[in-house]
């Protein structure tokens, strides 16, 4: 390089200096102006998905294997993957063309919250249905029946309360459930399904006060009620599908509509399962449904529940037999799930 031309060449480097921090400060200004909200990466997360899933699930594992069981003799349905997160294990697949994922919740109501609302994030769902093992509270059904609830109840959400020394058989009640007592009772003259309460010695029944999106402030709610499409899906099925029957070729009762209850009990008491039936109109008793009705309620998910009868809740004579019939009430309760399925498939594609 001559002396003359290195003039030249340092311009040259000065106007290319210029032209990279000018093209650095513009990308920090654009980067900057899509972030101006420091918190827009947080929240639920948007699926951009044309089909959604639906969401077969169940408690426990002689649940679950019964659903599997059934899944697996269908050329049509297939699991084509399986994630685990959290310790959760999550089968993804088809049924007829239909997207599911079919997980367990564990037993209870906190590990059915839990696992319910880690689903709804993780996949994208827009419908739900679960089958499962439960105790019969009406003397209508035996085990292997099936009840599909129309409405779920918590019924051991309580206030213990001790009793008032100065008169036999009263309890002292706290101020506040007072007031919510005499709104519960006044609410039942309007709405039927609501809860006759009563109290069971010192344990007094109340309400799930629950938030959902759009409400100013929580609001207490007696029961959650499945979805009328699914109900009306599953009318639909008991039609179609071909006679449920015990093991015995005893044939099973069917029933849609009617009450669940749901609590961290295992029910096992003849004088609980009286006192529950008169309060709540139950038909049956378990552990999870309630929470997964409002779980899908706060996300706006359709749900139903199908409930195998393994047990009468301490209606029996001696021992319970749950542990003897839960395969085969999941069974029962796993033919009538595929015929709803079947519906599902059927519906329009919207």
């Amino acid at each position: 390089m001559t002396l003359k031309a290195i003039p030249s060449f340092c311009r040259l480097m000065g106007n290319i200096k210029t032209v990279t921090v000018m093209c650095i400060m513009l990308t920090t200004f654009t980067v900057a102006a899509k972030n101006t909200d420091p918190f827009s990466e947080y929240g639920p997360r948007t699926f951009e998905v044309d089909n959604k899933w639906t969401a077969i699930v169940a408690a426990y594992e002689p649940e679950i294997k019964a659903i599997d069981a059934a899944i697996a003799k269908l050329p049509d349905a297939n699991i084509t993957k399986t994630v685990t997160f959290q310790g959760v294990k999550y089968q993804l697949g088809t049924y007829k063309g239909e997207p599911i994922v079919i997980f367990t919740t564990g037993i209870s109501v906190p590990n059915a919250a839990m696992t319910m609302q880690m689903a709804l994030d993780y996949f994208p769902i827009d419908r739900v249905i679960m089958m499962g093992i439960a105790g019969a509270i009406s003397s209508e059904f035996t085990p292997g029946d099936i009840a599909v609830p129309a409405r779920w109840y918590f019924h051991d959400e309580s206030v213990y309360i001790n009793p008032d020394a100065e008169n036999e058989g009263q309890f002292v009640l706290p101020d506040y459930y007072e007031k919510s007592l005499a709104s519960f009772l006044d609410r039942r003259k309007q709405d039927p399904h609501s809860p006759a309460y009563e109290n069971f010695g010192f344990i007094h029944p109340e309400e799930m006060a629950v938030i959902k999106e759009g409400w100013d402030s929580p609001r207490q709610m007696p029961y959650f009620t499945a979805s009328s499409e699914l109900l009306d899906l599953t009318k639909k099925a008991i039609k179609k599908v071909s006679p449920i029957a015990m093991p015995s070729g005893k044939a099973i009762k069917v029933k849609v509509g009617g009450n669940g209850v749901t609590g961290s009990v295992f029910l096992d008491n003849a004088e609980y399962r009286n006192w529950v039936r008169r309060v709540f109109n139950a038909d049956v008793s378990e552990m999870e449904s309630a929470a997964v009705a409002q779980v899908c309620f706060v996300n706006d998910v359709d749900w139903v529940v199908i409930r195998s009868i393994s047990d009468l809740a301490g209606g029996q004579q001696g021992k319970n037999v749950e542990n003897v019939f839960d395969g085969i009430a999941s069974g029962t309760g796993a033919k009538l799930l595929l015929g709803v399925l079947d519906e599902v498939v059927a519906l329009p594609v919207q």
